[in-house]
């Protein structure tokens, strides 16, 4: 067996295969095994770089499908994260239109409570009239009994 090197690939197999031949048709033993092993050794290089291409794809795919997952996870997060504010913005929205109501039902209860104020101190001046008219009534008229019967109010 020789120490040369040997060539890979189609080349290499070729070569392999015409040496195989050619010992076996001359009878040279070694020369037969030297080509089947050169064919193998090419058969062996194909078929590593075959693997090699299939790790490298399935490597590559297996990248795209972390990167996949990672993209899906973020967009997930921003999902969350956008409900979660627009969560806050209507508790915000509803704290507001409740503050709003109740500042609105304040202002109608002291609307309210000064009509009433009002209609109570009219009433006040009113019943003060209708007590200064009775009691000048009540005076004209104990004077109007005075004139009749001066003797009657000692």
């Amino acid at each position: 067996m020789s120490n040369e090197q040997v060539a890979g690939g189609i080349a290499g197999k070729l070569a392999g295969k015409a040496k195989e031949l050619a010992g076996s048709a001359l009878n040279d033993d070694d020369m037969a095994r030297e080509g089947r092993l050169q064919s193998a050794s090419a058969d062996q290089e194909a078929q590593a770089r075959q693997e090699a291409a299939e790790a490298e794809q399935a490597e590559r795919e297996a990248q795209l499908e972390k990167e996949r997952a990672d993209a899906e996870a973020e967009k997930e997060r921003l999902r969350a994260e956008l409900q979660q504010a627009e969560a806050e913005q209507r508790i915000e929205a509803d704290k507001a239109a409740a503050e709003r109501q109740a500042e609105q039902q304040a202002q109608r209860e002291k609307a309210q409570a000064a009509r009433q104020e009002v209609e109570a101190a009219r009433e006040r001046a009113e019943d003060e009239k209708n007590v200064a008219s009775l009691e000048a009534e009540a005076a004209r008229l104990e004077a109007r009994a005075d004139a009749i019967d001066p003797e009657e109010t000692r």
